[in-house]
């Protein structure tokens, strides 16, 4: 949390986050772009940022996007935010609000989070209906290797599709699928608006990927969700449902067991954010 509060204590670094809140998945060109600042110098405020979790970056084939990560700020909220006077924590508050809220100005959905656990343990969860259905209350059944189907069980309803397949496949480092579809079945099994949900099967099929990175005795998670088209509505839901279902993974790897929230009712609701 010491490099959250130091990064955040430069002006420039500052100006770079607001940057990417104002647009996200930028390149070092384009974040150079405007600045009165040496690309050089661009490039040491990012390593820092970097380094404390607060951007991340993803490689789309030579190009390097630069991303905000809302989970440091996160952490500062649970630690500090709930536990001192709102008013005196406002600034504190804002800044979580505006990072939070950066996701949803880019096109992709990027969160990065860490995990004490190992590749082949995180692998396991993502992979296994027995873990996902725990911390997802959704059962996640493939044979995992490219081209093969992945079938989404939960509350009661069967997703199966012949486009919702897995795209990438190699256990312990990445594992990449598309979403799953909107079915009349899903909206009318949650309660959910017909319409919205016969709106959000129009869109583009997005995709998910999970980066897994050893980092010591931890494991550096990289969850990637994107191909939205601009204003997509499945992409405002994601983007509200992903970081309390990472929440609840790294819970169930690190203590054996889920969030006290995360019960039946809260995980219906998450669900049903998704589909939205």
């Amino acid at each position: 949390m010491d490099e959250v509060f130091k990064a955040l204590a430069d002006p420039s670094r500052r100006r770079l986050l607001d940057r990417l809140n104002a647009r996200n998945g930028q390149t070092l060109r384009e974040l150079c772009s405007g600045l009165d600042m040496a690309r050089q110098s661009v490039s040491k405020h990012l390593a820092v940022l970097e380094a404390a979790d607060l951007v991340t970056t993803v490689w789309r084939g030579r190009e390097k996007l630069h991303y905000l990560n809302a989970a440091p700020i996160n952490a500062i909220a649970e630690r500090w935010i709930n536990q001192y006077d709102r008013q005196r924590a406002g600034a504190l508050a804002d800044l979580k609000t505006a990072l939070e809220g950066s996701h949803v100005a880019g096109n992709d959905f990027v969160y990065t989070t860490y995990i004490n656990t190992t590749p082949e343990r995180l692998w396991q969860a993502l992979t296994e209906p027995a873990f996902t259905e725990r911390y997802w209350g959704v059962a996640l059944e493939s044979d995992w290797k490219a081209g093969s189907a992945v079938t989404w069980k939960l509350g009661g309803v069967t997703i199966e599709d012949s486009e919702q397949v897995v795209l990438e496949s190699e256990p312990g480092r990445r594992l990449a699928y598309t979403w799953h579809t909107f079915t009349p079945e899903f909206a009318k099994a949650y309660g959910l608006d017909v319409e919205a949900v016969a709106r959000a099967s129009e869109e583009p099929r997005s995709r998910v990927t999970f980066d897994i990175e050893p980092r010591g005795r931890m494991v550096k998670l990289t969850v990637v969700h994107g191909g939205f088209e601009p204003g997509s509505a499945v992409r405002e839901s994601v983007s509200e449902g992903w970081p309390e279902l990472l929440s609840n993974l790294k819970t169930l790897l690190e203590t054996g067991e889920t969030l006290p929230a995360m019960d039946e009712t809260a995980r219906e609701d998450t669900q049903s954010e998704e589909g939205a």
